[in-house]
C-alpha cells in the first residue's frame, strides 16, 4: 500500500478511529472479516515519515493483510487501555508487538498521559518525597524528566530505574496473556537489547529495556524477533523518507525505509509459518 504525498512534502497517513477508541490509528482502514496478522507498537510501526512501513511491505509480500496498530510515542499502557485494539489482536493469526520503551507507562512513582504515553501528567508523593529538591511542574515529558533525574541524582535514579523495569515486565505480560494466541516480540532499533544505555540521556529506545526483561517474555510468546540497524542503513539519512522541512530534525533520528525493509525481511518467514 502506497501513501500519498501532500503538496507540502509531507504523507497522507489516512488516518481512522476503531470502534469507539479516540486513538488515531495509520490507515487505509482495515478489512477485519478475513485473515489478517497484527502490528503493536510505537512510532517504527506506524511509520512516521515512512511511505511504506514494515506492517504495510509485510502485507504485500505475504499476501496477508496487515493491521497497523502502530501509535506514535506509546507505551504499553496505551494498548492496555484500548479493549478495541486487543478484541482485534485475539482474532488475528500472529501479533507482533515491537519492543516499547519503559519510561512511558504510569507506575508508582508517577502518571502518563492515557493516549499519549511520553507525557508526564505528575508525580506521585513517593516521587516527591524520593526527589524533594525537584519542581516537577518544569516537566511535560518522561524522557526530559528522567534524564534530568539521571542528572542530578544518579544513585536515587538507580531506584526508579528499577521500578520502572519491573513495571514493564508485569505490563508486557498482561498485554501478551490478554492476547494470546501466537505472538511475536519484536526489537527494533539502532543498538543490541544488551548494549550499555546509562548515559544520562538514557540512550535510544527502547529506553531501560535490556535482554533480561526481553528475555523474561520468551515463555510467553511464540518468538523474539531482533532487528538491530545497521551502520550502512544508518548512514542513509532522510533518503526514502517524506517529510515537511520542519520536520528534517526530527526525522534524522528515526529509523529509515533501509531498516523497515530489514525488519519485513526478517519477520517475513516467521509470519508465513
Amino acid at each position: 500500500m502506497s501513501y500519498l504525498k501532500r503538496g507540502n512534502g509531507t504523507l497522507d497517513y489516512m488516518p481512522y478511529r476503531l470502534a469507539e477508541s479516540r486513538l488515531l490509528f495509520r490507515g487505509p482502514k482495515p478489512d477485519l472479516t478475513g485473515r489478517f496478522n497484527a502490528f503493536l507498537g510505537g512510532t517504527e510501526t506506524y511509520g512516521k515519515f515512512i511511505p511504506e512501513p514494515f506492517p504495510a511491505r509485510l502485507a504485500r509480500e505475504t499476501g496477508v493483510a496487515s493491521v497497523n496498530f502502530g501509535v506514535l510515542n506509546a507505551g504499553v499502557d496505551v494498548f492496555l487501555a484500548t479493549p478495541a485494539v486487543l478484541q482485534v489482536a485475539q482474532r488475528a493469526r500472529k501479533t507482533v508487538i515491537q519492543v516499547p520503551c519503559a519510561q512511558n507507562l504510569s507506575n508508582r512513582y508517577y502518571k502518563v498521559h492515557p493516549r499519549r504515553n511520553d507525557r508526564f501528567v505528575g508525580a506521585s508523593n513517593v516521587m516527591k518525597m524520593v526527589f524533594k529538591e525537584v519542581d516537577f511542574t518544569e516537566f511535560h515529558f518522561t524522557r526530559h524528566m528522567l534524564g534530568a533525574l539521571a542528572a542530578r541524582a544518579p544513585d536515587r535514579f538507580t531506584t526508579l530505574r528499577t521500578e520502572l523495569q519491573q513495571a514493564w515486565v508485569a505490563r508486557m505480560k498482561m498485554l501478551i496473556n490478554l492476547i494470546g494466541g501466537e505472538i511475536v516480540l519484536l526489537w527494533m532499533s539502532d543498538h543490541a537489547p544488551d548494549a550499555d544505555q546509562a548515559g544520562i540521556d538514557l540512550g535510544t529506545d527502547p529506553v531501560l529495556v535490556n535482554r533480561d526483561m526481553v528475555e523474561r517474555l520468551r515463555p510467553l510468546v511464540s518468538d523474539i524477533v531482533e532487528v538491530v540497524a545497521s551502520p550502512e542503513t544508518r548512514s542513509n539519512g532522510l533518503a526514502g523518507m517524506v517529510c515537511g522541512e520542519m520536520e528534517k530534525l526530527a526525522a534524522q533520528h528515526m529509523l529509515g525505509p533501509a531498516v523497515h525493509k530489514q525488519v519485513a525481511q526478517r519477520l517475513k518467514p516467521v509470519l508465513v509459518q
